[in-house]
């Protein structure tokens, strides 16, 4: 499971509350480029959009009768993710390197996260970007922004504990 790529600024700025992985819906020459190192999401964001589809049913309805049902589905998107073009593969000049991308998720996962996201406050972040037997997966966190006295006790504790290792692996004679 080598990680492609990494938000390193996540933890720092946001407090992880709740961890997810899914699937990532890329083309090809993007899948080439992401595992090449070609992608970065230091700047990106997951959100759901709204679609509607017809629900399907037994029996035969034409589509424009009242018995036709639409049904409204959130799907979850990665935005601002960049994904630098991979020129082996001769992409075309229009390619958009931050494309909304799909997220695969199962049904409950989704209906699980959208009453989470209800609560002020909550979003959700890109955490790292992996493979899974070939295929790109995404963790992703559903976090709450750190204030700034939050962000001054993390850089705190991290210089206690580099100095202690310092102190343990250098021991004053």
């Amino acid at each position: 499971m080598p990680t492609l790529a990494l938000n390193k600024r996540a933890s720092y700025e946001y407090e992880i509350l709740e961890t997810f992985e899914a699937g990532l819906v890329l083309e090809g020459h993007e899948v080439k480029s992401t595992k090449n190192g070609g992608m970065k999401i230091a700047e990106a964001y997951v959100i759901f959009k709204h679609t509607s589809k017809g629900m399907k049913r037994k029996k035969k309805v034409a589509p424009h009768s009242s018995q036709h049902m639409m049904q409204t589905v959130w799907e979850p998107y990665l935005l601002n993710a960049h994904i630098a073009r991979y020129k082996p593969a001769g992409t075309d000049l229009s390619y958009n390197p931050t494309r909304s991308r799909k997220l695969l998720l199962q049904k409950k996962e989704i209906t699980s996260l959208t009453g989470k996201l209800s609560q002020k406050g909550l979003t959700m972040i890109p955490l790292k970007v992996y493979t899974h037997h070939a295929l790109v997966k995404l963790s992703f966190g559903l976090a709450r922004g750190k204030k700034k006295y939050d962000k001054r006790r993390t850089i705190r504790e991290r210089e206690v504990k580099r100095h202690i290792a310092n102190t343990l692996k250098n021991p004053l004679p």
